[in-house]
């Protein structure tokens, strides 16, 4: 267990790293949005240990990401359902999966995303859901949210490259 501080506990970014940032864990949930929910499939996929398998589920669970339900009772067997919570994670595997395929596929994508209607590929992006512009790091700041404590205040006050104040857009 990593040590916490207050700013990443208050920070958005570091609680959804306590919660799915562990490299299994990712990995765990991909498997499951392409339809694995036992234990026995996500072992096989990822070629993971036992009790490493059993901690990320135990951990994935506690945490809302799954629900875990009994499908046989001699013996006690449990599927891994995934929780809305969990779905609305989706989009985060979806953009890891472009940038692997744009930065770390020199001969070419392996895996592809795919239009349930006509199996056209889609390029996945990150979009402002009122605007529908591309979201990236030119045209974005980070502002205090309701909620910042003034130590957050500080920090988002002092950072560089998403500060108006300090550093111009596409700097």
């Amino acid at each position: 267990m990593q040590p916490k501080s207050p700013s990443i506990l208050e920070c958005p970014v570091g609680r959804a790293v306590e919660t799915v940032g562990e490299w299994w864990s990712i990995l765990i949930l991909r498997d499951a949005f392409q339809g694995a929910t036992k234990f026995d499939e996500f072992s096989q996929s990822l070629g993971i240990a036992p009790n490493i398998l059993s901690r990320r589920l135990a951990h994935l669970t506690a945490s809302g990401m799954f629900v875990r339900r009994r499908y046989h009772a001699r013996p006690p067997r449990y599927e891994y359902v995934l929780t809305d919570k969990a779905r609305d994670f989706f989009p985060v595997i979806a953009a890891l999966l472009a940038w692997g395929n744009k930065h770390l596929a020199p001969r070419g994508e392996s895996i592809l995303l795919a239009s349930r209607d006509d199996i056209r590929p889609l390029d996945p992006v990150v979009v402002d859901a009122g605007s529908l512009q591309p979201i990236t790091l030119a045209n974005t700041v980070a502002i205090a949210g309701p909620r910042a404590s003034r130590g957050m205040r500080r920090r988002i006050a002092s950072l560089k490259a998403m500060n108006p104040a300090i550093a111009p857009a596409g700097d």
